[in-house]
């Protein structure tokens, strides 16, 4: 059977047209998954999300190229030129194609064709992708990092851009040279291993491997099955370390991989034999967020639920270890440790988003879907400017000052102070390029089509999709101002009645959450942390209102500090900015501190904690249009009170260490505010409790 035709099999067989022909459930003997990505452009962001999508537009997603020429510029090895053949080219089309198609803005899709042709273009005979190795490739001129570039790492980010491009385009040329690419692979790989020139592959390897299973479901031809084995083979053993059950062994003593201990940074004991680089190597944060995924990747394979435990023991163990309230971790480069000031990085956190929407679809798990909205609705908007033009390299739960300083960091001396600056060069500037896919794909991600032939709302966001079912299209509207607001309105919009499941995620934190149809309130069982299946007959103009109640709860963090949680966001001190534009004069150009022109140092009072309900007023405000992801914008507010801790001051130039719960504070109780961590630049998010 001609690949056309299994594909047009396969889509028939969950009612979709041959127009979705880049969705495709999983192939025997791969395990079927039960949500399906639907083809890139299908869905398309409103209100507020469309907004922050149309701000990366005019900031730094669509004009990198112009602010970073130096890297992102036409001498780019991956536009053919001299210059950087590394993973930033890569990492910045791996935002803005996805922005591009869903935002259909044809500027933008002029700006991502050039790396697609030239990559698509330039493929050597024997299948190998990318700029040319370093023996093919003459000495770069002063200035210009001369990299390894056959390494097998930055291809890993490039074929997950060609296989986002084909979502978008159906372009038949990524299927032949993606075909071409892998038998190169399995060649290879025997003699060149991921970790043959650097240690990124061999922890990275989970993003190579999800793209030949996506391969595998086009063409259906079984070296591809050969090859998952072999990167599997190859890439860290992820389960074997989240399970506690790997070890190696350096001058006769084993060491286990300690990232569950209270070790400052985890792995730190660990021997990796064939890294080549002479040192031992702790647990990086970026791999960590990258490779969590490996297991459940390869689940689709080896069907076994050891993965799946894998992967919820590594995520309790790191939330204990190493986490922070607003859904990440401590990990400024490796990990380290659960203090409220330890940076966090940018790429961790779309990474990690990433991770955790390849896991959804596969399992359907709601423990994932809701740590991809604590993420990206907490974690994510504050780490870039409102206008996208400006980026933190490392945040922090708790952050009273942002200024050029050295910090508790591990990365502190080699950035010069900057690591908390918001430039587009502080810190490390990776991030720089890798941090514009976080919001697109979260847009990809807010829909899928089902393996029961239906449609599925997982994630929940204002947005508009395009769909078939029963080979009929179908566009569903979602109106809503969450994560802020409780309500999700849903509109049916089909020229024909259709029968098909709709699947509405109930997030875990929702008690007591409704489901109505066209006003009337639904008989569906609705219970926290599960997926409602309603199916029925659904005509042109249908409404569904799903309402989940976000009551104010509290979360037990490091050092005794408690968080205040409200529905899918985190809530914070709201502190008054003063944001200065710096130039020192070197590398780090234009950069913006902001310093704190309101007291920060309060503690929550014990009988808020144990009433929150009483303790906090919620006060929602109006939102006008108005930007959201900052102090003025902010939708919703808390409003309570609390006691002054004057022994709580700044140690090195972090808010120091919190005091314990019997700590003297000032009588007076005092009015505070709090907003959400997304809209806050300083704040304190984890709070000491007293009396």
């Amino acid at each position: 059977m001609k690949t056309k035709q299994v594909i047009c099999f396969i889509l028939l067989a969950f009612g979709l047209g041959v127009a979705s022909e880049a969705q495709v459930q999983n192939r025997s003997p791969l395990r079927p998954n039960p949500y399906l990505e639907l083809p890139l452009g299908n869905i398309q962001a409103k209100g507020w999300l469309a907004d922050q999508l149309n701000r990366m537009k005019a900031g730094l997603t669509g004009h990198l190229d112009a602010r970073y020429p130096q890297v992102i510029g036409s001498r780019n090895g991956w536009l053919g030129g001299d210059g950087d053949a590394w993973e930033r080219g890569p990492y910045w089309v791996d935002g803005l194609l996805p922005l591009a198609y869903i935002l259909k803005d044809q500027a933008l899709i002029n700006k991502v064709k050039p790396w697609i042709e030239w990559t698509l273009n330039n493929q050597r005979e024997d299948g190998y992708l990318g700029p040319k190795p370093l023996a093919e490739k003459p000495e770069p001129e002063p200035g210009i990092q001369k990299e390894p570039v056959e390494d097998w790492w930055p291809r890993m980010v490039m074929l997950k851009v060609l296989q986002q491009y084909y979502s978008a385009t159906g372009d038949k040329r990524v299927i032949e040279a993606l075909t071409k690419y892998f038998k190169y692979q399995l060649q290879e790989l025997p003699q060149h291993p991921l970790d043959q020139w650097s240690f990124w592959g061999n922890r990275r390897g989970a993003d190579n491997l999800m793209v030949v299973y996506w391969l595998y479901n086009v063409t259906g031809e079984n070296f591809l099955l050969d090859l998952g084995n072999l990167i599997y083979q190859q890439t860290f053993p992820y389960t074997k370390v989240f399970s506690g059950a790997y070890g190696t062994k350096q001058d006769g003593i084993e060491h286990l991989y300690p990232y569950n201990t209270g070790n400052t940074y985890p792995f730190k004991q660990a021997l990796i034999d064939k890294l080549h680089v002479g040192q031992l190597q702790s647990f990086h944060c970026v791999n960590l967020a990258q490779g969590i995924k490996t297991p459940v990747i390869y689940y689709q394979q080896h069907p076994d639920s050891t993965y799946i435990e894998a992967v919820k023991k590594a995520f309790n163990d790191i939330a204990i270890f190493h986490g922070q309230a607003q859904g990440m971790y401590g990990g400024d480069e490796p990990l380290h440790g659960n203090a409220p000031t330890q940076g966090i990085e940018f790429c961790s956190v779309v990474e990690m988003l990433f991770s955790l929407e390849s896991m959804l679809t596969i399992t359907g798990d709601t423990e994932f879907a809701d740590r991809i909205e604590k993420i990206a609705y907490n974690a994510m908007p504050t780490q870039a400017t409102d206008d996208f033009n400006y980026r933190q390299y490392f945040q922090s739960a708790n952050q009273v000052m942002i200024s050029r300083a050295k910090r508790n960091f591990f990365e502190d001396d080699g950035h010069q102070g900057t690591d908390q600056c918001y430039g587009l060069l502080t810190g490390y500037p990776c991030c720089t390029a890798n941090m514009h896919q976080g919001w697109p794909k979260l847009v990809q991600n807010l829909w899928y089509q089902t393996a029961d032939g239906g449609v599925a709302a997982l994630l929940y966001g204002p947005s508009h999709v395009k769909a078939q079912v029963n080979g009929q299209p179908i566009e569903i509207s979602e109106d809503t101002y969450y994560p802020f607001d409780e309500r999700i309105h849903f509109t049916i919009h089909s020229k024909k009645d259709l029968s098909f499941p709709f699947h509405l995620r109930i997030p875990h934190w929702a008690k007591n959450a409704q489901i109505k149809m066209n006003g009337e309130l639904s008989n569906e069982e609705v219970k926290p942390g599960s997926i409602v299946k309603i199916s029925r007959l659904w005509k042109n103009g249908d409404q569904i209102t799903l309402v989940l109640p976000m009551q104010i709860e509290t979360s037990r963090w490091a050092e005794l500090s408690v968080a205040v949680e409200r529905g899918p966001l985190v809530y914070a001190l709201k502190i008054d900015e003063d944001w200065r534009k710096v130039n020192d004069g070197d590398y780090f150009g234009d950069y913006l501190e902001v310093h704190p022109k309101s007291d920060w140092n309060f503690g929550l009072l014990s009988k808020t904690i144990a009433d929150p309900q009483s303790g906090f007023e919620v006060i929602k405000n109006k939102a006008n249009g108005q930007y959201p992801w900052n102090l003025s914008g902010a939708p919703i507010i808390l409003q309570t009170k609390a006691k002054k801790i004057p022994e709580w001051k700044l140690y090195k130039n972090m808010a120091g260490p919190l005091p314990h719960q019997f700590t003297e504070a000032a009588e007076e109780e005092i009015p505070i505010t709090l907003i959400p961590y997304g809209c806050t630049t300083l704040r304190i998010t984890q709070f000491p409790v007293i009396n």
